[in-house]
């Protein structure tokens, strides 16, 4: 049976294996790392692509009304003032007066007195920690409130004066509105329409952490949808069923996802409606995908800024002319991993060799996202199995993703390939040289099946496919 586990013994298993198995390495480790900075292993930058891979082929090969772009990550620094980051896009800090430790002040006093703070202004919160004498997490002062960049700023031309300032994009939604007129000119594309991009973010968080959960540099898959004014609710419905079938087909547990309806006075600037898909990880519930109405504030901000007319023409009515109203469903790439991992983790006790029980690790992933799907297990290094297990690779290469492993012994293969959630261990055996069979083992099950070799790639196929 599945063991039970305590949140942060669970947060702690999940980076101690992603680390020993080649998921998630801290960033600049050999240098003692930069904070909340991580690079994805072998097996996390293929989970990652697999993630990627599943969301394009769903949401845009699979569609006819939505088509794709990948654009540039620094962008003209007027796009951010149409937009209204460079207004809007702070958030408010305070700071340890002894060390120096820097908060988020809205989320400090949500945290300490579980008060909802959003959109108090500065003077507010500073009120509220005054009133209610808040201290820092270590016990110490805080200083007053102010207001902090979420945007990291960097310089375009050869350094010097009048150098250019430009931002590292803090989402990937604007290069979609600045080539809306693109898109539109060059497809046959009508409303309702989506565009959708995969590509990465940046936001100089004040208390980033929770492993990948919040990170200086991030990875965004995102679709604005636009329509006309009149269908943007019955289509916000669609969408948030939408969101929520994919994340159980790709292995997500849906019984730890909750939709928050996100109150008027803490939308964000863009928004008439936004619902939070929240997701119990191991650290606490916390926003996990967004769904967000953003009326025609971006279409509209970006032409009266740049002065190019940004509307859509009937084609059976030419003389019907629209700005369009968006609906965005946003999912970050990180946080998806991260609610993957937690939902495959699974320890199940098992009988040992000595009539005891043992706890068996195992990634439950669906078949398809799986970093590897197939392992091929020769039962020992004789040349006379190595040799028929690498030709067993070379069959299945073309239809899975494929790992030979020869070392140490086979129940220690099994567990390991347990741990990386390989579906399907196929061994090869010294009987294969006689019956030209191989012994398939499930992961869920450990049931170990003979199938002819003649036999197994369309067997292992029938099961990937489930």
């Amino acid at each position: 049976m599945p063991k039970q586990e305590q949140p942060e013994d669970l947060m702690n298993k999940i980076v101690s294996l992603c680390k020993r198995r080649g998921f998630v390495f801290p960033g600049s480790e050999i240098y003692g790392g930069l904070a909340n900075t991580w690079d994805y292993g072998p097996l996390g930058s293929q989970l990652k692509k697999n993630i990627k891979d599943s969301w394009w082929k769903t949401f845009v090969e699979r569609r006819q009304d939505i088509v794709g772009i990948d654009s540039s990550i620094l962008m003209n620094p007027r796009v951010w003032e149409a937009s209204g980051h460079v207004e809007t896009f702070n958030d408010p800090l305070v700071e340890d007066k002894i060390t120096h430790k820097r908060f988020r002040a809205d989320h400090l006093i949500q945290e300490m007195t579980g008060e909802n703070v959003d959109g108090k202004s500065l003077e507010e919160l500073a009120a509220i920690i005054e009133a209610k004498s808040l201290k820092s997490p270590d016990g110490n002062a805080l200083t007053p409130p102010r207001q902090f960049s979420g945007m990291f700023e960097t310089t375009a031309g050869a350094a010097g004066e009048g150098d250019q300032v430009i931002y590292l994009r803090p989402e990937t939604a604007q290069a979609i509105f600045v080539n809306f007129k693109n898109v539109l000119d060059t497809t046959r594309i009508r409303l309702p329409f989506g565009i959708a991009q995969i590509g990465k973010a940046f936001r100089n968080e004040i208390t980033p952490g929770n492993f990948t959960f919040r990170t200086l540099e991030f990875e965004q898959m995102e679709i604005e949808y636009f329509l006309e004014e009149q269908d943007w609710q019955a289509q916000f419905e669609t969408w948030a069923d939408t969101i929520e079938n994919w994340g159980k087909q790709i292995g997500i547990d849906i019984a730890h996802v909750h939709r928050l309806e996100v109150a008027k006075d803490a939308l964000a600037h863009y928004s008439k409606r936004t619902v939070d898909f929240e997701f119990d990880f191991p650290f606490g519930t916390k926003e996990l995908w967004g769904l967000a109405y953003r009326t025609d504030f971006d279409l509209t901000n970006h032409q009266n800024h740049s002065k190019q007319k940004l509307e859509y023409t009937d084609p059976d009515e030419q003389s019907k002319k629209v700005v369009p109203h968006v609906i965005e469903p946003s999912l970050g790439v990180d946080r998806t991993l991260l609610a993957l991992l937690t939902s495959a983790y699974t320890e199940e006790e098992v009988p040992d060799s000595k009539g005891g029980t043992d706890t068996r690790v195992v990634m439950k992933f669906v078949p398809a996202l799986a970093p590897y799907q197939v392992a091929v297990l020769p039962l020992s290094k004789k040349d006379q199995l190595i040799e028929p297990a690498q030709k067993l690779v070379d069959q299945l290469l073309p239809m899975a993703r494929v790992e030979f492993d020869a070392s140490g012994s086979i129940g220690k293969r099994y567990r390991r390939q347990d741990e990386i959630g390989t579906p399907f261990c196929v061994t090869v055996d010294f009987e294969t040289l006689e019956d030209k069979a191989v012994t398939v083992r499930d992961r869920d099950t450990m049931q170990q099946t003979r199938v002819p070799i003649v036999e197994l790639t369309a067997y292992l196929a029938q099961r990937l496919a489930a």
